[in-house]
């Protein structure tokens, strides 16, 4: 993905990039993708109904996810607060579509790859640590100052 040159190259990041949220950005992006794509091949499974609810934390998660993702990539003014309840909201509906996909996992290989990238995705390492949001200053006007570096 092209997160990181795109975020460097915005003015008011002024080639400064945090490495963690843009992980949790493409984290994001990528779980969103995985979750439509195990959603649809859950609708063409002949046992559909029983995929049911597999299907709605699919969609919820992928919603989630792109929402997440889009609020995170925004780097012009800011919203701290938003973002970190964003990206742990994200986390759990991950996580929420993880244990989901797992029940199916052993009978369709398209829940078993997507419970793994609910996992990747719900996991710190793709979400950036939190701190309480800060308001900005004249002389802290970094989008992205409230997480570490």
């Amino acid at each position: 993905m092209q997160i990181q040159p795109m975020i460097r190259t915005h003015p008011d990041v002024r080639g400064g990039v945090n490495d963690s949220l843009v992980r949790a950005i493409e984290a994001a992006y990528g779980c969103a993708a995985v979750c439509h794509i195990c959603a649809d091949a859950c609708l063409a499974e002949e046992m559909v109904k029983d995929l049911t609810q597999c299907i709605r934390l699919n969609l919820d998660c992928a919603d989630v996810c792109l929402a997440t993702a889009g609020i995170a990539a925004r780097r012009t003014g800011s919203n701290e607060a938003l973002i970190k309840r964003m990206l742990e909201t994200c986390a759990e509906a991950c996580a929420d579509c993880a244990v989901e996909c797992e029940k199916h996992a052993d009978m369709h290989e398209h829940c078993r790859i997507c419970a793994e990238e609910c996992r990747r995705a719900s996991r710190p390492a793709a979400m950036p640590p939190q701190r309480s949001a800060r308001h900005n200053t004249e002389n802290d006007r970094s989008p992205t100052a409230w997480l570490p570096e």
